[in-house]
């Protein structure tokens, strides 16, 4: 199912859980990011309800409901099994935590637009009566293409301190600007942004670098200050010269914004990371030999660095095992011409290969231009069949036993050589791997 009609089918779902909230007497209205992108001409990812209706009789109303965060007046209605946000009007009392609210009640449409954070997401929609309800001029806004806070900017933003990200994210993705008020407000409060998880900090700085827009992202959490408190190493690029040889861009924070700058739209968690982080190390290890600038010694550094931040960042084990992987080797490509054939070919079947490459192509873009090495690998990438690169092993630990081997640590090594010269061409068939093996381990095999 494509994501459009993926999308119909939710909003028609979300339709009718507002027609039988209607039914029984309440208010409800599709509300938030779906109401926005509808005004943009976008697919909405999600379709939020909100209602006059209290939780428990949300639950009354429909069958299949999760109560995710009750207390707040949210309930999660699951249609089909699609899973819908439904959340009463409320008013927050005062935010302790920057996070969670003192005290909640259940209010009127009006206060429940009050409390929430921006205007671009303070309008209502009633899809039965074909209308949009705007109070908070959030229609405006999108044509003045602004990020506003609704109300008292600094209010909103000690409510939940994840907003002022979310500012960013939203101005980076959907190219507009943020409204000088609730700019400075944002840096004004930047340093308390660790106040919340770092988990729900990684979500958002994850979404800014995937979801379009990733430079202006950058240069936004750095205009605001809070890349200073979130990303300290990001912001110790600056002023971190390179040789203009190979990096006429500039120094290593202009060249990681120009990388940003190259990546596609909705590009592999791992990737964008990649080429955030690829250069991390450079402001430690550089040296100023003579008229000469170094960074030996950044590439492994890079690795440890960005699997530290992305644990921070509270990403997944399979990210950070990955994003370390391409910041370790984004130079290998550069020695594949001179590689061996055998070592060329487990190079170019590695698991993270294809988003190494891409993040070497994005990498040369940024810098001098030279493709040569990245043209290379794709070259052979289309020139080697599949089954050249990861041929079926000519030998397996049955044969070394039959051969009088006993399993030990000298069966890998053996049939690590085996493999070497099969994809180096040297050897075809089993019977010039039994060979090759009586012949390069004649004690063992006599023994």
């Amino acid at each position: 199912m494509s994501s459009s009609t993926s999308s119909t089918s939710a909003r028609i779902k979300a339709i009718s859980i507002v027609r039988r909230l209607r039914q029984h007497g309440f208010e409800a209205y599709l509300a938030g990011g779906c109401v926005r992108d509808m005004l943009l001409g976008k697919t909405a990812q999600d379709y939020d309800i909100a209602t006059g209706a209290k939780p428990e009789q949300i639950q009354r109303i429909f069958s299949d409901t999760l109560a995710v965060g009750a207390q707040f007046g949210v309930i999660l209605v699951r249609l089909d099994g699609e899973s819908f946000e439904v959340a009463s009007f409320r008013f927050d009392g005062p935010y302790l935590d920057g996070r969670h609210p003192s005290q909640v009640r259940y209010g009127s449409l009006e206060e429940d637009i009050a409390r929430r954070d921006f205007t671009i997401n303070g309008m209502v929609y009633d899809p039965l009566e074909d209308r949009v309800i705007d109070l908070v001029d959030g229609r405006g806004d999108l044509a003045r293409r602004v990020i506003r806070a609704i109300g008292d900017p600094f209010a909103r933003f000690e409510e939940d301190r994840l907003r002022m990200i979310r500012a960013v994210r939203f101005a980076a993705s959907l190219q507009f600007e943020i409204e000088p008020a609730t700019f400075t407000a944002i840096q004004k409060l930047a340093p308390t942004v660790t106040q919340i998880s770092w988990e729900r900090i990684g979500d958002e700085v994850t979404r800014i670098l995937t979801e379009g827009g990733a430079r202006r992202g950058f240069e936004l959490l750095d205009e605001s200050g809070l890349l200073q408190v979130l990303l300290p190493e990001v912001t110790a690029m600056k002023g971190a010269m390179q040789s203009p040889d190979y990096h006429p861009e500039g120094d290593v924070f202009t060249h990681t914004l120009l990388l940003l700058s190259h990546l596609d739209v909705a590009p592999s968690e791992s990737l964008a990371y990649g080429c955030l982080l690829h250069d991390i190390a450079k402001p430690v290890c550089l040296r100023q030999e003579a008229d000469k600038i170094t960074f030996y010694g950044h590439t492994e550094r890079g690795a440890e660095m960005a699997e530290e931040i992305l644990k921070r960042l509270k990403r997944g084990r399979a990210t950070w095992g990955r994003v370390a992987y391409l910041v370790r080797n984004h130079l290998r490509h550069v020695q594949a011409p001179q590689m061996r054939l055998n070592t060329l070919k487990r190079f170019l079947r590695e698991p993270g290969v294809i988003e190494l490459l891409e993040l070497a192509r994005i990498d040369a873009l940024s810098s001098n231009g030279d493709l040569q090495y990245y043209d290379f690998c794709q070259q052979r990438l289309a020139e080697l069949k599949d089954e050249e690169i990861r041929p079926a092993p000519l030998l397996r630990g049955g044969d070394l036993i039959s051969l009088g081997f006993k399993p030990g640590p000298l069966f890998a090594q053996i049939l690590r050589q085996v493999e070497d010269a099969q994809l180096g061409g040297e050897l075809s068939g089993r019977d010039d791997a039994v060979e090759w093996v009586k012949k390069n381990f004649p004690t063992e095999v006599e023994g």
